[in-house]
């Protein structure tokens, strides 16, 4: 698979709406650096951009930022709106700047400095600060609302991103047209804090990260490795409908393979190295590396054996295990992680059933999103930017595969956009951008054309005529990692999996010590027909054992009193539903096993 299976916050063309907030946020930036230079002469400042829903600026300052300094700040800057101050923009030379700069003593611009050309633009607010700045900002201060924005956090930050270099303190804020939009976006913000999958995971027990294992590597506890088998065994079994095949590679691979594939020349940064982690000359000596990538070892399996076109589509699947080498400071949960595993296939097919096959490829993955009730997404038309030099092969290899995609789009009339620059280094994408319930995109699944890697591999079949013809390859994943989809779906549900999905499914709750036989019983025939069941021995009073089983989010619950032993019945309380009374064993384990089937509830 691609550099894509690593999740990332998608950001999608900005509307007109979004260009004024571009400039109120920028413009905010830059007056938060002018009441922090206020009120801390000594804080030197070094960039501040406009960034998804708001700003922030970096700063050289001997005093370390509190959180009273921020309340302080945000009223110095109320101030500098109220003034009214215009914004003004204006363009020097190289050496005019350079002695601006040196007048003022700042020795961040200077670097800054080095890498502009000419003209170089200035921005001013009134006629006492000024900052280098491309723009776009405001005409005037007063535009801005000063009920409108907030000051967040500060935060520690390399400058330029290099931890060899200085460390400065970094303050976030927001800021947005109107008061009303601000609520609105705090109260996001709040839910999604609740929603958090690193603090629903720990609560509902799923996923654990530990110091001595190292960051960015989940351990998974029994309730969410059952999660994960669910998982899996969903798309398997979709898969086998299908005519994929199952295959298993090895989580180690020489680093000659990936020299061929590409990998190692466009990707080797990513790489994650055994040994040295900082030095990639022993790691190529070693010979051996752990794959970034499941699509090697597949071409490997193909290239086992001469292939007949009687064979083609070979559809090669497999949940494999992959590794990147990503930096501390981009891990976060189970959204960005080291160690990740792939819905991972590979399809070899000949020129004349690609269109086909990717076709199919969308609806296996239109499916799955169903399945999930994820139905808030549009395609992303991930193309190569030309003007870079990180793809391999011809361009005609790239127009063709791109064009596939772009039929296949049109065909299926899937909401898209292109992303150029999106593409992976050895072929187009068609990517699947979920938006959640709280508004937020992230990418899903993914699947790709590529002509490269079996010219690369040199990969053959045999064609009708008795010729050597050469395959093409789709990489896919619908769920793109089972990390990154399982923190999706945590927040998504809030933690309330549906029914088929939820690894504690059904709670049964005795009202006494002598009614725990009847309900140790149900809980075996329940678990016979492969439906999680447990009985809670707490010895509780009703009131907690319920509450409980809230908590814990199970989505059955069965009270188990005098009544219930009597009528061979439960009394049912679902937390989609809550209470549905007195149901017979029966009805309730057809019930169970429906939803189970049909991927549903109760």
């Amino acid at each position: 698979m691609s550099e894509a299976n690593q999740p990332e916050k998608i950001h999608l063309p900005k509307t007109s709406e979004s260009e004024n907030l571009k400039k109120i946020r920028h413009t905010t930036s830059h007056v938060m650096a002018m009441a922090v230079q206020k009120l801390f002469p000594k804080a030197q400042v070094t960039i501040g951009p406009w960034i998804e829903n708001g700003f922030y600026y970096d700063f050289d300052s001997p005093e370390p930022f509190a959180e009273k300094d921020l309340k302080a700040i945000r009223k110095e800057m109320i101030k500098i709106i109220n003034r009214k101050l215009p914004v003004t923009r204006e363009e020097v030379t190289r050496e005019e700047a350079e002695r601006r700069i040196q007048s003022i003593n700042e020795p961040y611009k200077l670097e800054i400095l080095a890498d502009l050309q000419e003209p170089i633009t200035i921005y001013h607010l009134g006629e006492q600060w000024w900052d280098l700045c491309a723009g776009p900002h405001v005409e005037n201060t007063a535009e801005l609302n000063a009920n409108a924005f907030d000051l967040e956090s500060v935060a520690g930050a390399y400058w330029r991103g290099d931890e060899t270099k200085a460390q400065l303190q970094r303050i976030y804020g927001t800021a947005w047209e109107t008061p009303e939009q601000l609520a609105e976006y705090k109260r996001r913000k709040e839910e999604a804090l609740k929603r958090d999958h690193r603090k629903l995971g720990k609560e509902l027990g799923l996923f654990i990260f530990a110091d001595p294992v190292g960051p960015g590597l989940p351990l998974w506890t029994p309730k969410g490795t059952i999660l994960r088998s669910l998982l899996e065994d969903f798309l398997k079994q979709e898969q086998l409908k299908r005519g994929y095949l199952p295959v298993v590679t090895p989580h180690i691979g020489r680093v000659d393979l990936f020299k061929i594939s590409g990998h190692w020349q466009n990707y080797k940064e990513d790489m994650f190295p055994m040994m040295a982690e900082d030095d990639a000359a022993r790691l190529a000596e070693q010979g051996f590396a752990l794959k970034p990538m499941n699509c090697p070892f597949h071409i490997q399996i193909y290239k086992s054996e001469l292939r007949s076109y009687r064979e083609l589509p070979m559809r090669l699947a497999e949940f494999g295990t992959v590794y990147r080498y990503e930096q501390s400071g981009e891990l976060g949960g189970l959204t960005r992680v080291r160690g990740f595993t792939v819905d991972d296939s590979h399809l070899f097919v000949t020129p004349d059933q690609l269109e086909q096959e990717f076709l199919n490829v969308v609806d296996l993955i239109l499916a799955v999103f169903n399945a999930l009730q994820l139905k808030n997404f549009r395609a992303r038309l991930s193309f190569r930017d030309p003007k870079l030099d990180k793809y391999i092969g011809s361009d005609d290899a790239w127009e063709k595969a791109e064009g596939a995609i772009r039929r296949a789009a049109d065909t299926l009339g899937l909401p898209s956009f292109e992303g150029i620059g999106e593409a992976a280094f050895y072929g187009p994408k068609l990517d699947f951008i979920f938006q959640d319930v709280l508004d937020r995109e992230w990418q899903l699944g993914t699947v790709q054309v590529d002509y490269n890697l079996p010219e690369r591999f040199d990969l053959e079949y045999v064609a009708e005529d008795g010729t050597r013809k050469r395959p093409v390859m789709i990489h896919r994943a619908p769920f793109g990692s089972l990390e990154r989809l399982i923190g999706i779906l945590i927040e998504e549900y809030a933690g309330d999996f549906p029914l088929w999905l939820a690894p504690t499914q059904v709670r049964l709750l005795p009202v006494g010590e002598e009614f725990r036989s009847y309900a140790s019983d149900v809980v075996s025939k329940m678990r016979a027909l492969g439906i999680r069941a447990e009985v809670d021995t707490s010895g509780d009073r009703l009131g907690k054992l319920i509450r409980n089983a809230e908590k814990d989010k199970i989505p059955v619950m069965a009270v188990v009193g005098a009544k219930e032993v009597e009528g061979n019945a439960l009394s049912i309380r679902t937390r989609a539903d809550g209470e549905l009374g007195a149901i017979a064993v029966a009805t309730v384990l057809d019930r169970l096993k429906v939803g189970n089937e049909n991927h549903g509830n109760f």
